[in-house]
């Protein structure tokens, strides 16, 4: 009986492009696992991922950030500076330029300015009474030092009667606080009268009286002045132990005179007795000191400082400058002392 003769099966090359491959059998069982593989991974990928979710560590959130306060509606700070930045835009704007006051009048796009912008500018300002109408609410009455640039077209501004120079006006705003404490104009200002002067203060001072050469509590006070005002000498040789005080710097002045000086409790501040020798440690006078200093061209310029002064191993040292003079409804001693520097 004769075999039948076998025939050869068809096999791959090799290698094709390099890689070795196998029979075409083996290619596609390598082909449905790889189908198969995919299917279980797209099957599985939610259920991973829901996994995932769910064994995550906590992560705990960032803590909120905390709210800073905001002033109180009835004590926002700087009506008065507030008022004085207004003005002094007002009085620059002019046709054109009305947004200029939109930062302080919300309702600014309704004004309609019909002079020249720039004709006018302030060239100091400053609050000078802010009276409080309501809880949040104030007029503020603005002083305003005002030139004039010139008008187009040669039309006289009348800010300069005679060429006489800056003129001193007076303007009233009103300004309002908002809920968050935000500052804002009512009204475009009101040009007002100037406010009436005060009544002089009465002080606790007696008479001023011209100083003795002779005077320990003179020589004090001018040894102190020419090295406080001047630059000459040492400071600290006046200055009573824990008296804290430096000389203005650079020294302003090239020579300092102290000229007169008034004391509280008494108009004669040296007496029979020769009251300025000191009589006791601790002994404590407060003076109103009048001083003339002249500049490094001879201009002379008066000036006028409360001192206490205090007794110290027979002679009289500067305890202290005060920040303002004694009221005569004051007591002794109640002055603000505050330390010059």
């Amino acid at each position: 009986m004769k075999r039948r003769k076998e025939q050869p099966q068809d096999v791959l090359p090799a290698e094709a492009g390099g890689w070795a491959l196998g029979s075409l059998g083996g290619a596609a069982n390598a082909v449905t696992v790889i189908r198969r593989t995919a299917w279980v991974l797209l099957v599985a990928g939610p259920v991973l991922a829901g996994w995932a979710l769910v064994s995550r560590p906590a992560v705990t959130a960032p803590a909120a950030p905390v709210r800073q306060e905001q002033p109180a509606a009835g004590q926002p700070a700087g009506p008065g500076g507030f008022a004085e930045l207004f003005v002094s835009a007002y009085l620059t704007a002019g046709e054109g330029t009305e947004e200029f006051l939109a930062p302080f009048l919300p309702n600014a796009r309704e004004v309609s300015l019909t002079a020249d912008p720039g004709v006018q500018r302030a060239q100091e300002v400053a609050a000078v009474r802010v009276r409080a109408v309501s809880a949040g609410y104030w007029s503020v009455t603005v002083a305003a030092r005002v030139v004039s640039a010139g008008a187009a077209g040669g039309k006289k501004t009348g800010l300069e009667p005679g060429g006489a120079g800056p003129v001193l006006r007076y303007f009233q705003v009103p300004v309002r606080a908002g809920a968050g404490g935000g500052l804002a104009a009512v009204a475009l200002p009101a040009e007002v009268g100037a406010p009436l002067s005060g009544e002089a203060p009465s002080l606790a001072y007696g008479q001023s009286v011209p100083v003795r050469s002779t005077d320990p509590a003179a020589q004090t006070l001018t040894g102190f002045f020419a090295a406080y005002l001047a630059g000459r000498g040492e400071l600290d040789r006046y200055l009573s132990p824990g008296t804290a005080l430096a000389a203005v710097s650079p020294a302003p002045y090239g020579r300092v005179e102290v000229a007169r000086f008034a004391e509280v409790g008494t108009n004669d501040p040296f007496g029979t007795d020769e009251r300025g020798v000191p009589v006791s440690d601790g002994e404590r006078r407060q003076l109103l000191v009048d001083v003339t200093a002249s500049d490094a061209g001879g201009q002379e310029r008066p000036l006028t400082y409360a001192v206490t002064i205090t007794a110290r191993d027979g002679r009289w040292e500067i305890a202290s400058v005060e920040g303002a003079p004694v009221l005569s409804k004051e007591p002794v001693g109640a002055g603000t002392k505050e330390s010059a520097q």
